[in-house]
């Protein structure tokens, strides 16, 4: 089968990088950071609609000014304050070793992904790793897994999309692949099986048996 995975909070905990990066900008824009827990909860969705959100605008020209505070310390600093899940590596050889050809398809724009993937020696369980445009263009998570099936030439019946968000399970049922939610990243079992996740898996090795 074809495995599109996600990456923050499915491959790899991001949070304290993203965190960080989320008060940097906001204490470069003159506003106060809120903490860590009310943060952590936007780890996933754009980076675009975080913003807004902690921002309370609209204002287009606010917002990119905020990411490019956020940018200037995740480009140099955050993304690598981050770590593997401890069964991942292990869980993508094994799915590698079975036959399975495995993408990552992440919102968090590709340049950095691929900096990630790489930095934490990931690469070579990937075809691909597909993400964002840092001019927000394909961050909308179905947006982004159709432009990987028609670059690439899925079948959705032999595709599932993996991922710990409502976003990666709206994503992947927008497209007619299957979908896995799973719980060991940053959403609930109630947020992923609301997006009506064709699985729920609370481990990377409940992940290879559904698989």
């Amino acid at each position: 089968m074809d495995l599109l995975f996600d990456l923050d909070g499915t491959l790899t905990e991001p949070a304290l990088g993203i965190i960080l990066c989320f008060q940097h900008a906001l204490q470069k824009m003159g506003r106060a950071a809120p903490d860590a827990g009310r943060l952590r909860r936007l780890i996933g969705p754009p980076l675009r609609s975080g913003l807004a959100e902690l921002l309370a605008t609209d204002d287009a020209a606010l917002i990119e000014e905020a990411l490019g505070h956020f940018r200037e310390r995740f480009a140099t600093t955050g993304m690598f304050e981050n770590e593997v899940y401890p069964d991942v590596p292990a869980g993508l050889a094994g799915l590698g070793a079975a036959g399975h050809r495995l993408w990552v398809v992440t919102s968090k724009p590709g340049v950095y992904a691929q900096r990630i993937v790489e930095h934490f020696g990931l690469a070579r369980h990937f075809r691909d790793v597909y993400g964002a445009e840092l001019s927000g263009e394909r961050s909308e998570k179905g947006e982004l897994i159709r432009h990987v099936l028609e670059r690439e030439g899925l079948d959705p019946r032999r595709t599932w999309m993996i991922g710990d968000r409502r976003f990666d399970v709206a994503g992947g049922r927008a497209n007619g692949t299957s979908t896995v939610g799973v719980l060991w990243g940053h959403g609930s079992e109630e947020e992923l099986r609301g997006a009506g996740a064709d699985r729920v898996v609370a481990s990377v090795a409940e992940l290879l048996a559904c698989l």
